[in-house]
């Protein structure tokens, strides 16, 4: 099995950022040529920012061109485009993952190819701490290497909108969920604002999960160890029916016809608060103009006192590299030259932490200068929907859609034996 929990020293320690020590793409300049073709599913500003590393990568390999792969369904979860796209036959040299569950379906299909020897072979134990690569490995084998990693568990806001409610950003989940009858007060309708994008709606919940039952038992969960009928999970979920019955957001309908959060919070000021990912950094700099630590930023998810508030919920996205690709040796020189520090300092233009010793942690910004620290001294766990496998993850979406429409406790159990019943079929 993959690994699914990051420890955290062995975190800490891949993400302090020290000076520059990567060894250089420029050495095999000379040896490569030749097509490499890269499944991209990032749109607008990360799109953007792919094309940059992209072309730096050829501007030190001038004998290498670069197509990208589009598949359909864009950004997001883009796992059925992708799942379409290479088991229909498509052919690229690499792709770019984020779901681990979906590392695994690709390794079982034999379209991922093993990186142990590129790893030695670029020294990779100098850029990436043990835990990093436990994060790519399946069964003790390498398949991915990191590049950028981001903190699942803060809460965006605009500092404006906060100071005229007169409020701090809270520290407890009491303190949290008085604070919205203050920010409707001063003129915002639904302090939280949660999309209509078929998975945001569960960040409240994974987090929730991780602070009423730790890390541990959020792997379980994952994994199956545990069923989705166990009273922990439970009360996870009625901890997010009171941040909806304390008035946290619009009614289900209009919640979940919002499909762009940035302008509900920052533009036309309906919200207040999101929980997303940090891509959100990226933005609010690039997209609206934003300043950094000026006019947004992150708070950490209130702590609720039970036991479990040194936790966090923490994606990171890897390259594959694949067993038919047609430019093995330019794809294996690119896990080099992703985390070493021409590309770790575009990351960090664009406002994304990299976890490779080569990035310069002074070219971060306030906020992303926040998350890191937050990660860096948290428990952590990886994203569960992302560690869900095929259907199960729809079933989970699905069904806690039906949770925000009616968040009784009876339909609570509703919900919860209706994705255990599809658990008990997917693994």
């Amino acid at each position: 099995m993959f690994n699914r929990t990051l420890r955290r020293r062995t975190v800490l320690a891949g993400a302090m950022f020290a000076a520059l020590a990567g060894v250089s793409s420029i050495a095999l300049a000379q040896e490569l040529s030749g097509e490499l073709v890269i499944l991209q599913w990032q749109t607008g500003t990360d799109g953007q920012m792919w094309k940059d590393i992209e072309a730096k990568f050829t501007e030190l390999n001038p004998g290498v061109t670069i197509r990208e792969f589009q598949p359909a369904g864009g950004q997001g979860d883009a796992r059925g485009g992708m799942r379409t796209a290479l088991l229909g036959g498509e052919v690229v040299d690499i792709i770019i993952n984020t779901w681990p569950a979906f590392r695994a379906e690709l390794v079982n299909s034999g379209i991922l190819r093993p990186v142990d020897d590129q790893w030695a072979s670029f020294g990779l134990d100098d850029k990436l701490s043990q835990a990093w690569r436990d994060l790519g490995s399946i069964d003790g084998t390498t398949y991915g290497v990191t590049y950028t990693y981001g903190d699942r568990s803060a809460i965006w806001y605009k500092t404006a909108q906060l100071e005229k409610a007169g409020i701090t950003p809270p520290q407890t989940w009491e303190e949290f969920l008085a604070s919205f009858e203050k920010l409707k007060a001063a003129g915002y309708p639904a302090p939280v604002v949660i999309p209509a994008k078929y998975w945001a709606h569960t960040e409240w919940f994974e987090t929730l999960l991780l602070r009423t039952a730790g890390v541990e038992f959020a792997a379980d969960l994952a994994s199956h160890q545990v069923p989705w009928t166990d009273p922990k999970v439970k009360v996870a979920l009625m901890k997010y029916g009171e941040m909806l019955q304390a008035g946290c957001c619009a009614d289900a309908a209009t919640m979940l016809a919002t499909e762009e959060p940035y302008p509900t919070l920052y533009t036309s000021e309906e919200s207040n608060y999101l929980l997303f990912g940090m891509w959100t950094n990226s933005a609010l700099k690039n997209d609206l103009g934003l300043t950094e630590g000026v006019d947004y930023s992150i708070f950490q998810f209130p702590s609720l006192g039970m036991g479990f508030d040194d936790t966090a919920s923490v994606d990171a996205k890897e390259l594959n590299v694949t067993t038919n690709g047609a430019n093995p040796a330019a794809a294996d020189a690119f896990l080099d030259f992703i985390v070493g520090p021409e590309a770790s300092t575009i990351l960090a233009t664009y406002g994304y932490a990299s976890p490779s010793t080569a990035m310069d942690a002074s070219l971060l910004g306030p906020v992303q200068q926040i998350a890191t620290g937050a990660v860096a001294t948290s428990k952590v766990q990886f994203v569960l929907g992302d560690l869900l496998p095929g259907d199960l993850v729809d079933e989970y979406r699905v069904q806690l859609q039906k949770f925000l429409q009616d968040p009784s406790e009876a339909n609570v159990d509703t919900v919860l034996a209706a994705i255990e019943a599809k658990a008990a079929t997917a693994y």
